[in-house]
């Protein structure tokens, strides 16, 4: 019987022994963001907003530029966030020091006040992640992402010093 709710499509763990690891860590992402994205929700606050949320509550103050690079987000993609948060009262903006062109985002009382509400979604995220998987596990998983993503973080330096780099996205739909 169909009363419009799907049926669950997830399937058993074998079935994804034998796939990359590129693969199983852009499905394990995929799933993170969306299993954090709905509890967000709860709380009207969007994935985009939560992550640059995370960076302010670690440090305050940081100029548009620094957020983006810190996010691994462009600058016109923090500048539309950065905006919609300001909407809402999570930050304001404002000029600091000397150069009168760069902003720094700066969290409203209403902004600290998310970090109660919103960081124990993103521990039961976690939590339901690794459900079932012995802490020894999980150490080695943490390892070995880790090693990985410093691993590519340096072949992507090299390419760079050999003059490759990443094409924006604009630039691959183009051709």
């Amino acid at each position: 019987m169909n009363d419009g709710v799907s049926e669950s499509r997830v399937p058993d763990s074998e079935g994804y022994e034998e796939e990359r690891i590129a693969r199983l860590i852009r499905l394990a992402a995929r799933y993170f963001n969306r299993s954090l994205q709905m509890r967000l929700m709860s709380e009207g606050v969007t994935f985009g907003q939560w992550i640059f949320l995370r960076i302010l509550w670690r440090d305050d103050g940081l100029s548009q530029r620094e957020l983006s690079a810190r996010a691994h987000l462009t600058e016109p993609t923090a500048h539309t966030a950065l905006m919609r948060m300001e909407e809402l009262g999570f930050i304001t903006r404002r000029k600091v020091g000397t150069n009168r062109r760069r902003q720094h985002a700066f969290l409203t009382e209403k902004g600290w006040e998310l970090r109660e509400r919103l960081e124990p979604l993103a521990v039961e995220t976690n939590e339901i992640a690794v459900e079932g998987i012995p802490d020894d596990e999980v150490r080695i998983v943490r390892r070995a992402l880790a090693r990985m993503i410093e691993n590519l973080e340096r072949d992507e330096l090299q390419a760079a010093e050999r003059g490759l780099k990443v094409p924006a996205t604009r630039s691959i739909a183009k051709t």
